[in-house]
């Protein structure tokens, strides 16, 4: 189960161009003197046929990888398993795990690791490799449609919590926007989130919760950016919903940190990262929605400084999925919860928010 083949087709963009320059260029997981070892090594085939770097390739061509066993960076595997019947199981996830293969991931994932141990699996619920906490994985087809069909209809509930840097106001908020890309930003997957006004005020609140009244002021270290209707700012925006609640606050050395209660009401990419760091409440630990984006940059090009490790505060994103409600094939109501292992650094007694 080890043996892995990782199988692309080149892209038009890369026609004309040789090889080795396309490895580097599209696989960066790699530098090119290891991508010219692994070609030396036959580990690359063009079409079926040993690779060759300084070949010229064409759009549509097959590239095949078969990467050696000890390619895969250490993980955390300290998964455990909550719940099991015959039909599913409900696991916690460490931070650091990568749920699916993908790039230099693959034995070192949890499907790989649940897959093994007690055999196919369908991982219903997803998490990014640093998000920690709980995830619903089915062991037989019907019941990963089951599972499926209760996702697309918003059934399966799940509720995160977040550490943040920031004192983030008591009570809770509905944060209902759209989600676009950061043009601010050098990392192009990264979002902002564009919030709408409540009544053209300089204050934002939910529309719908009849009663509300609660408002909340943008911080200063926030983006004053927002949108006053409810037509997409641009081609392409997302709208989203999550509601918020401050859970407390703790005044650590570097300043206030809150832990965050985030229920989604949509399901975006990156939708609690972005919209907190948006509304000036970055993620503690997270490179890419935290203190500074070129966190992510050094990251991926191995050069965090001494610096840098100190102001993350930890080597992954502050952001857990905490519970998880569902209901079985036979329509069994279940709910689960698992604290976060970064729990300890906010003291919520020390609730220093303010109604």
């Amino acid at each position: 189960m080890t043996e892995r083949i990782i199988e692309s087709l080149v892209g038009p963009e890369s026609e004309g161009t040789t090889l080795l320059e396309h490895l580097c260029r599209r696989f960066t997981y790699c530098d090119r003197a290891q991508w010219q070892i692994f070609l030396d090594d036959g580990r690359l085939l063009v079409d079926g046929q040993p690779g060759n770097a300084d070949q010229r390739l064409v759009s549509g061509q097959r590239l095949e990888f078969m990467p050696p066993s000890d390619l895969e960076p250490a993980v955390d595997a300290s998964f455990s398993i909550v719940y099991e019947t015959s039909r599913l199981l409900v696991v916690n996830k460490p931070p650091l795990l990568p749920i699916h293969p993908g790039g230099r991931f693959f034995a070192h994932t949890l499907w790989y690791l649940l897959t093994r141990d007690v055999g196919k699996v369908h991982i219903a619920t997803r998490l990014d490799r640093e998000t920690s906490g709980l995830v619903l994985v089915a062991k037989d087809a019907v019941t990963a449609r089951h599972l499926q069909e209760q996702q697309s209809l918003g059934a399966i509930h799940k509720t995160y919590l977040a550490l943040v840097h920031g004192n983030f106001p008591a009570g809770w908020m509905s944060a209902w926007g759209w989600l676009v890309p950061d043009r601010q930003s050098a990392v192009r997957k990264k979002r902002h989130f564009l919030p709408m006004l409540a009544s053209g005020s300089n204050c934002w609140s939910h529309p719908w919760t009849p009663g509300c009244a609660y408002q909340y002021a943008f911080p200063e270290t926030g983006t004053p950016d927002h949108t006053d209707h409810n037509e997409p700012p641009e081609p392409g925006a997302e709208s989203c919903g999550t509601v918020l609640t401050g859970k407390g606050c703790h005044q650590a050395a570097e300043g206030p940190r809150s832990l965050v209660e985030a229920r989604l009401l949509t399901g975006r990419t990156h939708q609690i990262r972005a919209t907190l760091y948006s509304l000036g409440f970055p993620v503690v630990g997270d490179k890419l929605y935290g203190l500074d984006d070129g966190f992510f940059l050094r990251f991926i090009d191995d050069t965090l400084t001494p610096e840098d490790i100190s102001r993350l505060v930890l080597p992954y994103q502050a952001l857990h999925c905490a519970s998880l409600e569902f209901k079985d094939s036979d329509g069994n109501k279940l709910e689960f919860s698992v604290q976060a292992t970064w729990a300890g650094m906010v003291n919520t007694s020390e609730h220093e928010n303010k109604s």
